[in-house]
């Protein structure tokens, strides 16, 4: 978030004075911020390598273990509630036996068994209560430590990645993939854990209170049982990797719809656009289908198995009674522990259900957190000293698909201080070599330096704090106009910040906005003209004081007027400043020292605009054709007129 983009109208928010707690809550609030823990200075040291800790292998287990305390804790707590909760039944016999036989009456008996089942009773809630209160900030801490880290990840994959991958996948992952972990973590592990631990402890109880009746119980429920489990673990998984992928493709629909709503709206497409989406959801829900019907039947086959163990149980067990080797007592606490056992078993499905989803998430985390980026750092690169600015291509060769070279062999060098622009046909490789120089792409052969340095053996950040970049399409954040302008130096002041704004022309705009450079921007600069957002553009530029400037057909989209404001911006930007121009117009390339004509990913000429005219090669046509189009829309303005 910028440092002073708060929301329109709130406490604290640009240009708002904030108007103080009113008298009547005062009091409320001092109470509130008594209760408010110490949370200390937050503290984010970013890196392009990451730590030791951030490559670890994304598990449950690597979640649950930056917790230790907390997951100690919650461990004692549910082993606590597990012993707890299954005293009633052997209360039970006991009461039964030893206070209810004819003849053996003891009111006593049964009273302490009722008290005991009092205190067990309250103790497992209020065990409960603690487990969950743990859990849930185990949670809490886990995901808070799992959403900085993939964020972090974002920031240090290559423009590769983001250009393959669609943005509501990447949503997805931060989302809907974290929220299905949320959950596991603070309610599905902890009862998964519960009612496994229950069905161990129960299984223990059976065989202390009668061998042979166990051993029956236990082989006629829990070689099915294992085998439905297996089944459905298997099944489950592949089901909720469909219902994953289908949610991803759901979320990158919407949101390509969402920032294609304007293109959409002037074409017609909306119904196109519906039909398309309703595909999507469909395959989505056809996923969540699938998993239902595995509940469907997994869940009833278990609970048919259970009635038929208790139909069994009253059989075998009743004979018992009858012949006396078995007290009363002892089959309702066997069959009560039975009817324990058999529950378990139905939250264990629900459960696995959420532990199936939070797996699949884990599984589809890793797979974004196990993705290198293709532009990286290496531990031996060093600090790129202060520049001045002149770029060398050496043989130079790159091709975004290797078997497809978009450059070839070229060489070029950029003297300190010269301003080059780089003219062709679209798809000649211009805007490829810029990339190059800012090193979002590493070429596949040769070597790109600055003064004398590979810039694969710098550091990112030495690199790039000492690079200037403005792009064709000018990507501004939602806030202020200020802080869109300070973006790249936050710590910039309000007189540098004035400075930037008037050395780019932008006073007439800031004095109409109603705020003036407090003013917030809608996302993406919408609410902006395009010559307005590009002015905004270069300011920030401006500020960051780059020894080298890369301009992306800066002025290729705007109209005469804004050109002419940029125009004028360009000539003070350029000013004591290694200068890369991609030129669509032949206006701005004609502002440059020097001028290279790329063609086909090559060289093809290079000299000044006064030069490369004379010498009546490839931009001698362009210069010519130009020149005519311009001729023919000026007679056509005067037609008009």
């Amino acid at each position: 978030m910028f440092g002073g983009g708060a929301r329109p109208g709130a406490p604290g928010a640009p240009g708002l004075p904030f108007g103080g707690i009113p008298t009547e809550l005062q009091d409320g609030v001092d109470r509130l911020l008594k209760t408010e823990p110490e949370h200390g200075d937050p503290t984010v040291n970013f890196t392009q390598r990451p730590t030791a800790q951030e490559t670890r292998r994304l598990t449950l287990w690597s979640l649950l273990t930056r917790y230790p305390r907390l997951l100690w804790v919650s461990a004692i707590l549910i082993v606590l509630m597990s012993v707890t909760m299954q005293a009633g039944p052997f209360l039970t016999e006991k009461a039964i036996d030893h206070g209810m036989v004819p003849g053996h009456h003891s009111l006593t008996v049964i009273g302490v068994c009722a008290a005991a089942y009092l205190v067990l009773a309250v103790t497992t809630a209020l065990a409960q209560r603690s487990q969950v209160k743990v859990t849930g900030r185990l949670a809490a801490g886990v995901m808070n430590d799992l959403r900085v880290k993939v964020f972090a990840h974002l920031q240090r994959l290559s423009l590769d990645f983001f250009t393959d991958e669609k943005a509501g996948v990447l949503m997805s992952r931060m989302t809907s993939d974290i929220e299905n972990l949320q959950q596991l973590l603070q309610d599905g592990l902890a009862q998964f854990a519960i009612q496994g631990l229950t069905m161990v402890v129960i299984t223990i109880v059976l065989f202390t209170m009668n061998v042979r009746l166990a051993i029956i119980t236990v082989l006629l429920i829990i070689p099915v049982l294992t085998a439905a489990s297996l089944w459905f673990r298997v099944a489950s998984g592949r089901g909720y990797d469909r219902v994953r992928d289908g949610i991803a493709n759901v979320l990158a629909d919407l949101s390509e719809s969402l920032h294609g709503v304007r293109i959409v709206t002037s074409h017609n497409r909306q119904r196109h656009n519906v039909i398309h989406h309703r595909n999507v959801v469909g395959e989505y829900r056809d996923a969540n289908n699938y998993t239902a019907q595995i509940n469907a039947v997994y869940g009833p086959g278990t609970q048919m198995l259970g009635v038929l163990g208790q139909a069994a149980l009253v059989g075998i067990g009743g004979d018992m009674v009858i012949h006396h080797t078995l007290t009363i007592g002892a089959l309702v606490a066997f069959f009560l522990y039975l009817n324990r056992f058999l529950q378990p078993i139905q939250l264990l499905v629900q459960q696995y259900n959420t532990y199936q989803q939070g797996q699949a998430s884990v599984f589809k985390l890793r797979g974004l957190l196990e993705t290198a980026p293709a532009v990286d750092e290496g531990p031996e690169s060093t600090e790129l000293p202060p520049i001045n600015g002149r770029i060398t291509f050496e043989h130079v060769s790159f091709g975004y698909d290797p078997a497809n070279p978009v450059i070839h062999d070229v060489d070029i060098t950029i003297e300190p201080g010269e301003t080059v622009a780089f003219v062709g046909p679209t798809g000649a490789g211009k805007s490829t070599l810029a990339k190059l120089i800012t090193r979002f792409y590493d070429p596949t052969a040769g070597r790109v330096l600055i003064d004398g340095h590979d810039l694969r053996q710098v550091t990112f950040a030495s690199l790039r704090r000492q690079l200037g970049v403005v792009p064709q399409e000018p990507f501004l954040f939602a806030g202020s106009i200020r802080d869109n302008i300070a973006f790249a130096r936050q710590g910039a002041t309000d007189a540098e910040v004035n400075e930037a704004v008037r050395a780019v022309g932008l006073e007439d705009m800031i004095e109409r906005m109603p705020d003036g450079r407090d003013t917030i921007v809608h996302e993406r600069g919408q609410s902006l003209s395009s010559g307005e957002r590009q002015l905004i553009a270069l300011a920030r530029a401006f500020l960051a004081h780059p020894r080298v400037l890369v301009l992306d057909e800066a002025t290729s989209n705007l109209d005469l007027q804004s050109e002419t404001k940029i125009e004028a911006a360009l000539d003070v930007l350029l000013e004591a400043r290694t200068a890369v121009l991609i030129a669509h117009r032949l206006s701005t390339a004609m502002k440059a020292d020097r001028i290279v004509v790329i063609y086909d990913g090559e060289v093809v000429e290079s000299g000044s605009h006064s030069e490369l005219v004379a010498a009546g090669g490839k931009y001698a046509a362009m210069y010519e054709t130009w020149i005519s189009q311009a001729e023919t829309e000026s007679a056509g303005a005067g037609a008009v007129h």
